[in-house]
């Protein structure tokens, strides 16, 4: 069997066994249960409010959830032990359970969330968190939340720090669900600090050798300044020589060019006034000539 599957089916068994003990050990204030498979057999520990309801007279109970852990779920020889719930409002799955039996009872919806969570913080929780989510008063259903001091939503300390469980109340109108997070007290949570007063900053510096900031960090910058233009024009010089190099090499099978000559801007500006000037001294010659022909053919 693969890995993959290997652990589908123990985290379905799992939930199995869950719903199980809630069912059968409701009265008793069922707090949840820790899973582990060792050599000698599945090692089970419930967390219950009421361990005696959970043993049952003279153990019989327990060994009638014994014989059906074997039977039903294939566990090989179940070792159960009954722990009791120090703090019932500390536990979310209490806390989920009693809350849903309230609404069952007919406990009006925003009441019975402010004081179970009024409670939760009473008890010393660091923050605390109820979603009612279903039809709660009316033909439509919606999400109710009530919220007190810290709580985390996702990340590791949501898996590891907060205490979640779910509880169901099956009302008139519908089913509503009751989803409870808690943070118990003393957690230990990433984003915590500490401030300490009167304490000298002196003790937390590192030690340079007796040399203070200001020394260490004097005249590094204008050094580094300095180094670089050189280091850059260096670089430039180096490349424009390469260029240069690469421009005067010409090989010696290509024929050489004839030679022309260039005639100065100066020089060919000067020609072209010159032949401008000749060209309208001839016209205003012209122009003349006939003027004069024209006044004697008047004065006959």
């Amino acid at each position: 069997m693969a890995d993959e599957q290997q652990f589908i089916e123990d985290g379905l068994q799992r939930t199995q066994i869950d719903e199980f003990f809630q069912d059968e050990l409701g009265r008793a204030g069922y707090g949840g249960m820790d899973v582990a498979k060792t050599p000698m057999g599945t090692q089970i520990v419930l967390k219950a409010e009421k361990p005696g309801m959970v043993i049952g007279k003279g153990g019989k109970n327990i060994r009638k959830i014994t014989t059906t852990l074997e039977e039903r779920f294939n566990l090989d020889d179940p070792q159960i032990d009954v722990q009791e719930v120090d703090e019932p409002d500390l536990n979310a799955a209490i806390v989920a359970d009693r809350l849903a039996n309230a609404l069952e009872r007919g406990w009006y919806f925003r009441k019975a969330g402010h004081t179970t969570i009024d409670r939760i913080m009473e008890s010393g929780a660091l923050g605390a968190e109820i979603v009612l989510s279903g039809k709660v008063t009316g033909a439509r259903s919606r999400v109710e939340k009530f919220n007190r001091g810290y709580i985390k939503h996702n990340g590791e300390p949501a898996e590891t720090i907060v205490d979640a469980a779910v509880g169901t109340a099956v009302m008139k109108l519908g089913t509503i669900g009751v989803q409870v997070k808690i943070i118990p007290p003393n957690a230990e949570l990433p984003d915590d600090f500490e401030v300490y007063e009167d304490v000298e900053v002196e003790d937390y510096v590192a030690d340079t050798d007796g040399e203070s900031v200001e020394e260490l960090l004097e005249g590094e910058p204008e050094e580094d300044e300095d180094e670089a233009p050189a280091d850059e024009a260096d670089a430039d010089d180096s490349e424009d020589d390469e260029e240069f190099e690469e421009v005067e090499e010409v090989p010696d099978d290509e024929p050489a060019e004839e030679e022309t000559t260039e005639v100065e801007p100066e020089d060919a500006e000067d020609a072209v006034e010159d032949d401008l000037d000749e060209e309208t001294a001839e016209e205003a010659a012209e122009l003349m000539e006939e003027m004069e022909a024209d006044d004697e053919g008047d004065d006959e």
